[in-house]
């Protein structure tokens, strides 16, 4: 699979992904076995890229990766994790608590997550991390949705990250967010290797496209797009009447919009889903796209997906019909 190298780092990656969010019990329980399994089929189609956080399933999305990875040659892949969400013992917890209701992962609430984007609270979080992987080291380290902490994620968290990077202990670091203006923020005032935007740069969406691309082209930042399916609309060749976008149901003006590129992508042989992990690559500044997957077929119709060449007639019609902008670059 096709490798880019993130900003002016010597970090590869490789144009999918593995999210492990999915494998940490997202939204209904995963077993081992199952999670294992997806991890194995990502590896074998290709993928040397993993992206977790303590976020994921309260440090369980660490654990499953870092258990795979056990059996892996360390130069042979990348990993990404995060920090700002720092996990706590949480005594209170009970039996049958989880933490389904507060950020819809179905695990024991036996931790809690505090936000610290602090100095000291960025190394507690990476040294944690690094022991649920099982790791030494990762390559890449994000600050992980710094919306409501700017003030405290640029002057004490970058800089912590910044260090560790000079110390040679991390090889690149970032911010990750579903938002496109802060990312932009980060890259103006920080010397950031990458950002991960999730959402916000998909075939349904482009915002990103209008400042935070150019810049990132500009400084020679990486970008890593998470969640092109936008929370599902763009997942199936069918757009179902209950699709999801952006963690909710999606209203019915995306509904008929993806319809419609469903249909011109039909079309010219190519499905929605097709269509929507290949087209965020057609950006220079894009180095990987990142996908989540419960099971392994799932992560096998991807990398198949992301290889299986889209005409530029397609591109060229969406733009025609005015749902694609035209100013996007498309893979050719």
């Amino acid at each position: 699979m096709k490798t880019s190298r993130l900003g002016r780092t010597t970090v590869d990656v490789t144009a999918l992904g593995f999210g492990s969010a999915s494998i940490a019990n997202l939204y209904f329980e995963v077993s081992p076995g199952d999670a294992r399994e997806a991890l194995e089929a990502a590896w074998a189609h290709g993928v040397r890229y993993f992206d977790t956080a303590p976020h994921y399933g309260l440090g369980l999305s660490e654990q499953r990766l870092g258990a795979f990875l056990a059996g892996k040659p360390r130069d042979e892949f990348t990993v990404s994790t995060k920090v700002g969400r720092r996990l706590v013992p949480n005594p209170g917890a009970g039996p049958n608590d989880t933490d389904l209701a507060e950020a819809s992962f179905a695990v024991l609430a036996t931790s809690k997550r505090v936000w610290d984007f602090s100095r000291d609270g960025v190394r507690r979080s990476l040294e944690s991390s690094l022991e649920r992987l099982g790791l030494s080291r990762v390559d890449v380290v994000l600050l992980h949705d710094p919306d409501d902490h700017w003030e405290q994620a640029v002057r004490e968290g970058y800089p912590a990250l910044a260090e560790l990077r000079s110390q040679g202990v991390i090889g690149a670091i970032g911010v990750g967010m579903n938002q496109w203006q802060m990312p932009a923020r980060f890259v103006r005032e920080t010397d950031v290797d990458l950002v991960m935007v999730a959402g916000r740069y998909t075939l349904l969406e482009q915002p990103a496209l209008d400042e935070l691309l150019p810049l990132c082209s500009e400084r020679h930042v990486s970008v890593v797009v998470a969640a092109v399916f936008n929370s599902g609309i763009l997942a199936e060749p069918t757009v179902q009447d209950n699709a999801r976008y952006n963690y909710a149901n999606a209203p019915a003006e995306l509904l008929n919009r993806a319809r419609h590129m469903a249909e011109i992508c039909q079309r010219h042989g190519v499905t929605l889903p097709q269509a929507a992990i290949q087209f965020p690559l057609g950006h220079p500044a894009v180095a990987s796209v990142v996908v989540g997957a419960h099971y392994a077929p799932q992560i096998v119709a991807d990398a198949e997906m992301i290889e299986a060449p889209v005409p530029a007639a397609l591109w060229n019609e969406l733009k025609e019909r005015g749902l694609l902008r035209q100013d996007a670059p498309v893979r050719t």
